[in-house]
């Protein structure tokens, strides 16, 4: 993959634009065999690496996919599940960063943030523990997971309160 490359970074090791992306432009699909979270917690934190796609569906992602670090001010996001897409143009040789967050939703996995952001929250965690206003800005972008978003849909009370939400 020309477009990308991995290189060190300063959580480890990271995934890099090998050219310039444009807003919305296709970066990397996710893949892996799927995988349950019985399946995840079995094989331990060390060896899964785990992208959830579903209630009880990950992905358990191979490189380069699984070298993509998080970031509270992420310049990508994944759509369709399961496609990374540049939030904004990314510049030739930078780090390519999405919000774990925006995937999660199992009430299990936290991870202290070294993003180093303005926007960094400290900590990683489920979609539904992030503030009213950074959830409303993903799903207006349209980079959460589906299942997260039926989930809400769900939940919502009304279709009118769904929309003020921005979970339509």
């Amino acid at each position: 993959m020309d477009s990308i490359y991995v290189a060190q970074c300063d959580v480890g090791r990271g995934v890099f634009a090998g050219k310039d992306f444009a807003a919305w432009e296709e970066i990397l699909r996710f893949s892996g065999p799927s995988i349950s979270f019985a399946d995840t917690l079995a094989k331990g934190e060390d060896a899964a690496n785990p992208l959830q796609v579903g209630d009880d569906e990950y992905l358990d992602i191979g490189a380069p996919g699984v070298l993509v670090n998080h970031s509270c001010a992420p310049n990508a996001g994944i759509i369709e599940d399961r496609v990374l897409v540049a939030l904004r143009p990314i510049a030739r040789g930078e780090e390519i960063r999405y919000d774990y967050s925006t995937t999660m939703w199992e009430d299990c996995w936290t991870m202290d943030c070294l993003c180093g952001s303005a926007r960094c929250r400290g900590v990683v965690r489920d979609f539904p523990t992030l503030p009213a206003e950074i959830q409303a800005e993903y799903l207006r972008l349209g980079v959460v997971q589906g299942y997260i978003v039926r989930r809400l849909q769900a939940a919502a009370p009304t279709s009118g309160a769904s929309r003020a939400q921005g979970w339509s």
